[in-house]
C-alpha cells in the first residue's frame, strides 16, 4: 500500500543483484511503479557465475567490462548462510542442494533466485538491457521534482542493438558497481602475462607455471591455495607483513612479496553534473552512505559499504565501522566465529563446528523459525 504522505512514482533500479532485488521489492510494495534494468541474462550480479572469460580485458581497463561477475569456479562463501539471507527470507538448506554452512556460489545463487520467484520480481526485470547513460532532465529542479533521463542498449543474439532505449524516470536506485584497477607500476615494461583475478577461474592453466599473485585479501589467498597444487611457484604479494596463520601453517614455503590492487567504485554511466564524484575510492557526498544531498530522494546509490575499517578515505564505506552496531548480535557473533576460525585453518574451517552451540542458539530464534511453513512445503514437493 502506498503511503499516504508519497505518491507512486515510477523508478529504475539499476542491476538485479542482491541490492537491487531487496531494493525492487520494496519499493514495489510501497506502490511505486519499478522497472530494473539487468546487463545479464539472468539476476544474481556477481553471484551470476560466468566461466566464459576469454574476451575480457585481463586487466579491467574497459570501463564496461564484457563480464560483470568476478567469481571463481571453486568459491565457497566466507560467511555461513545463517548470516547471509535477507532478514525475512532465510537462507536456508535445502534437499537436493548444496546444504553445508558455507556453501558454493551456485547455492547462494538459487537462494537469489527463490527470493526472486517468492516474491514475484522477474516482471519487473529487462534483461539483457546494459545502461549507457543516465543523466538529469532538469538539473537545478527541486530534488523532489528532478526527472532522470535513463539511455540503454539490448543485447540480441550476442550482439547489442545500436538503437538506444530512452526512459523518461523519476527516482533512481542504482546498486554497486566495482571497476578493476590497472596496476600503476612496471604494467608496460612486463611482457609476460598479467591478469586481474576478476578473470580467473579454474587453476589449470597455471600448471608448471611460476605465479605472483598481488594482494593478501581473503580471494588472493584462497587462490594461492589452489594455484599451489598445480603452479610451480605461487609468490603471494601484500601490503603487510602478516599473513594469517591458517595460511602460513598449510603452505609454509610460500614466499612473500610486497605490492597490492583492489577493487574501486565506477559509475562510468552515471553524469551528475559534478555532484557525486568517487575520490580515494569514496563515494560522495551521501547521507547515510545512500543518498546524495542534492539530488536525494530522486538519486540512491545502493550496497555501497562493504569490507572493515574506515580510515583513511577509500575505508569510508566499510562495514564495520556503519552496520555492526545495527545488525543483530547473533549475526555478528557467527560471522565474527568465522572469521576467527578461517585465521586458525583457511583451508578448513568451512567444514569445522567449533561455534555450534552458538549456531544452536541462532536456529532457535525468530529469524530461522519464521518461514518453517516454508521450508515445509519445499521438502514435501520434492
Amino acid at each position: 500500500m502506498v503511503s499516504e504522505t508519497y505518491q507512486s512514482k515510477n523508478v529504475c533500479v539499476i542491476g538485479a543483484g542482491p541490492s537491487g532485488l531487496v531494493v525492487a521489492r520494496e519499493l514495489r510494495k510501497e506502490g511505486h511503479k519499478v522497472v530494473v534494468l539487468e546487463q545479464n541474462h539472468d539476476i544474481g550480479g556477481q553471484w551470476l557465475y560466468d566461466p566464459n572469460v576469454e574476451g575480457e580485458d585481463p586487466l579491467g581497463r574497459n570501463p564496461f567490462l564484457k563480464v560483470h561477475s568476478s567469481i571463481y569456479e571453486s568459491l565457497r562463501l566466507m560467511s555461513p548462510r545463517e548470516v547471509m539471507g535477507f532478514t525475512d527470507f532465510p537462507f536456508l538448506s535445502k534437499k537436493g542442494r548444496d546444504m553445508r554452512r558455507f556453501p558454493s556460489h551456485r547455492e547462494l545463487f538459487l537462494y537469489l533466485s527463490d527470493f526472486c520467484e517468492w516474491f514475484g520480481l522477474r516482471d519487473l526485470i529487462r534483461f539483457n538491457t546494459r545502461v549507457e547513460y543516465v543523466g538529469p532532465m532538469n538539473f537545478g529542479a527541486c530534488s523532489n521534482d528532478l526527472r532522470w533521463v535513463v539511455r540503454s542498449k539490448r543485447r540480441r543474439v550476442g550482439k547489442w542493438w545500436k538503437k538506444c532505449m530512452k526512459q523518461l524516470l523519476w527516482p533512481l536506485a542504482i546498486t554497486l558497481y566495482l571497476d578493476c584497477p590497472a596496476l600503476k607500476v612496471g604494467m608496460d615494461t612486463w611482457k609476460r602475462k598479467q591478469m586481474h583475478s576478476h578473470i580467473y577461474r579454474t587453476p589449470e592453466p597455471f600448471s608448471k607455471e611460476i605465479v605472483v599473485i598481488v594482494g593478501n585479501s581473503y580471494s588472493g589467498q584462497e587462490i594461492s591455495i589452489e594455484l599451489v597444487k598445480v603452479a610451480k611457484e605461487v609468490h603471494l604479494s601484500s601490503k603487510s607483513l602478516d599473513i594469517t596463520e591458517g595460511l602460513s601453517n598449510s603452505y609454509p614455503n610460500m614466499r612473500t612479496i610486497t605490492f597490492i590492487h583492489r577493487y574501486s567504485y565506477s559509475f562510468p554511466f552515471l553524469d551528475t553534473k559534478g555532484t557525486v564524484v568517487v575520490d580515494d575510492n569514496r563515494v560522495g557526498p551521501l547521507y547515510e552512505h545512500t543518498f546524495p544531498p542534492s539530488l536525494a530522494p530522486s538519486l540512491s546509490l545502493i550496497g555501497i559499504p562493504r569490507k572493515v575499517d574506515g580510515i583513511p578515505k577509500r575505508y569510508t564505506h566499510d562495514i564495520e565501522t556503519l552496520m555492526i552496531p545495527k545488525v543483530r548480535i547473533m549475526r555478528k557473533e557467527l560471522c565474527l566465529s568465522s572469521v576467527f576460525n578461517s585465521f586458525v585453518n583457511l583451508d578448513t574451517f568451512r567444514d569445522s563446528w567449533e561455534n555450534d552451540e552458538l549456531l544452536q542458539e541462532a536456529l532457535q530464534s525468530p529469524y530461522f523459525t519464521q518461514l518453517e511453513g516454508v521450508k515445509q512445503l519445499d521438502e514435501d514437493s520434492l
